[in-house]
C-alpha cells in the first residue's frame, strides 16, 4: 500500500519508523518476528530497532513470543504485537441495514451487531442510531451478528464514566506517558476511534456527504463531525466499497491492483491502485454503478438513463440472477480494459445470497472480452462470500491502517 518500504534513521521520522514495526508485528501474528529480521526488513539500524520495540512494549503494543534458534550465538527473541492494547469501531451505513464490528489491532472481529436501518429517515435519527449501536458494541460482546434492540435503548456511554472504554492517539509515536495507548488498567478498552462505511459520492477528507442516490437529504451532511460529537471518539468517513478494499488490500498475500465490485442496495467500486486506494482529486472516483450502458435504458434514481446499477437492480428484482450477472460482468469488462487491473473481486448481500452465480456469469463476460480483444488469459474473479462483513471490518480499517503506514491514497 501507500507506504515506504524502509525505515529512515532520524529523529523526526520516529512515528514513521514504529509504524514499519508495527505492522511488521501485524503481519507476522503469533508466530512472531525477531529484532533482526525487523532491522533487515526495516532498512533500519538494530539500535533504532531496539529503541522503538522497546517503547512498543513498554505501551503494551508489543511482547516476547518466546525464542527462536539463530545461526550463531544466543537464540533469538521474537515479538509479537499485543491485539487487545487498541481497538477500533467500523460502522456501515446501508440503505436498510446497520452493521457495526468492534476490532482488535490484528483486525480480529471482538464483537458485532446488526440492525434494520432507513437511511431514508431524518439524518438526525440516523446519526443517533449509530452512535447507539456503537455504543452498544462498546458495552460487551453481544453475539455473532446479534439481533439488536431498538437503538434508543442502547444511549452512548460518556467516556470514562465507568463504561471500561478509554479513547487514545496513535500508537508508537511517544513514550507511554506522551499520549500513547497505554492499556488502562482494570482491562478496559482502548479505543482508538471509529471508521464509517457509507454510500458515495462524499468528500472523504472532510466527512461530508454529498448527494447520495435516492437520499437527497445527506448532500452537505457533516456525518464525521456529527458522529464525533455524539460519540467523543475520533471518526473517519469513506465510501463502503472503498472501506471494503482497504480492508481486502490489508490481508492480500500480495501486491496487485484490484476492483472491489459491491453489488447490494446499489451498485459501486472501490479501487485499489499502485499500492494505495484511488480515491481521484475530489475523493470522488468509483461511482461504477453510474456508467451508462444503454444510451436509450431505463431511468435510474440518479437521474441518468441506462445506468448499469438501473439495469443490474432490475434484473435482480425481476429474479433474472444470469441477467443481472451479464450486466455486472460487462461493467466489470469495461473497467479490467480501462485500468488493467490484476484481479476482480465480487461483494455485497446480492452477491452473496448467489455467489456461484453470480461468479460464472461475470466470469464469462470477461474471458469472452479477452478472447475478443487477444489479452491473453482473463484476469481472476473471487468472491468475499464467507468472509464476513467485509465493509464493517474494513471500515476499521479506516482507523487501524495509518497506525501501521497503510494510508490510503488518492486524496486521504
Amino acid at each position: 500500500m501507500n507506504r515506504s518500504n524502509a525505515g529512515a534513521n532520524l529523529p523526526t521520522l520516529r512515528s514513521h519508523n514504529a509504524a514499519l514495526v508495527l505492522d511488521l508485528l501485524r503481519v507476522a501474528g503469533e508466530r512472531g518476528i525477531s529484532r533482526l529480521e525487523l532491522a533487515e526488513r526495516t532498512g533500519l539500524t538494530p539500535q533504532a530497532v531496539s529503541k522503538i520495540t522497546a517503547r512498543l512494549r513498554a505501551e503494551g503494543l508489543a511482547t516476547e513470543a518466546g525464542h527462536r534458534a539463530s545461526t550463531g550465538g544466543k537464540p533469538r527473541t521474537v515479538l509479537r504485537l499485543v491485539p487487545d492494547a487498541g481497538h477500533a469501531v467500523g460502522l456501515h451505513l446501508d440503505r436498510d441495514e446497520l452493521t457495526v464490528v468492534l476490532v482488535d489491532l490484528a483486525g480480529a472481529v471482538v464483537a458485532s451487531r446488526r440492525t434494520p436501518l432507513d437511511f431514508g429517515a431524518p439524518v438526525g435519527e440516523v446519526v443517533a442510531a449509530a452512535a447507539g449501536e456503537v455504543g452498544a458494541v462498546l458495552g460487551g460482546p453481544v453475539g455473532e451478528d446479534a439481533e439488536a434492540e431498538s437503538p434508543r435503548s442502547h444511549p452512548f456511554p460518556e467516556p470514562g464514566a465507568g463504561s471500561g472504554i478509554s479513547t487514545a492517539s496513535a500508537p508508537g509515536g511517544g513514550g507511554a506517558g506522551a499520549g500513547g495507548t497505554t492499556a488502562p488498567a482494570g482491562g478496559a478498552r482502548t479505543v482508538l476511534g471509529i471508521g464509517v462505511a457509507v454510500p458515495g459520492p462524499l468528500d472523504h477528507r472532510g466527512g461530508v456527504l454529498h448527494r447520495v442516490t435516492g437520499f437527497p437529504q445527506w448532500d452537505g451532511y457533516p456525518l464525521q463531525d456529527a458522529l464525533a460529537a455524539r460519540t467523543g471518539l475520533p471518526v473517519v468517513v469513506d465510501k463502503d466499497t472503498n472501506a471494503a478494499a482497504l480492508g481486502l488490500a490489508l490481508r492480500a498475500d500480495g501486491p496487485g491492483d484490484f476492483a472491489y465490485l459491491h453489488l447490494g442496495t446499489g451498485l459501486g467500486a472501490g479501487l485499489f491502485l499502485g499500492g494505495a486506494l484511488h480515491r481521484g482529486a475530489r475523493t470522488g472516483a468509483g461511482e461504477f454503478g453510474h456508467q451508462t450502458v444503454a444510451l436509450d435504458g431505463p431511468p435510474c434514481s440518479c437521474g441518468g438513463r441506462g445506468c448499469i446499477e438501473a439495469l443490474c437492480l432490475a434484473a435482480v428484482a425481476d429474479g433474472d440472477v444470469p441477467e443481472a450477472a451479464r450486466v455486472l460482468g460487462t461493467g466489470a469488462a469495461n473497467l479490467v480494459g480501462l485500468l488493467d487491473i490484476d484481479r476482480v473481486v465480487l461483494g455485497g448481500r446480492t452477491v452473496g445470497a448467489d455467489p456461484d452465480a453470480y461468479v460464472r456469469g461475470v466470469r464469462a463476460v470477461i474471458e469472452e472480452r479477452a478472447r475478443r480483444d487477444g489479452t491473453g488469459a482473463a484476469v481472476p474473479l473471487v468472491t468475499t462470500a464467507g468472509a464476513g462483513r467485509p465493509v464493517a471490518e474494513g471500515a476499521a480499517q479506516l482507523v487501524l491502517a495509518p497506525l501501521f503506514g497503510r494510508v490510503g491514497g488518492g486524496g486521504a
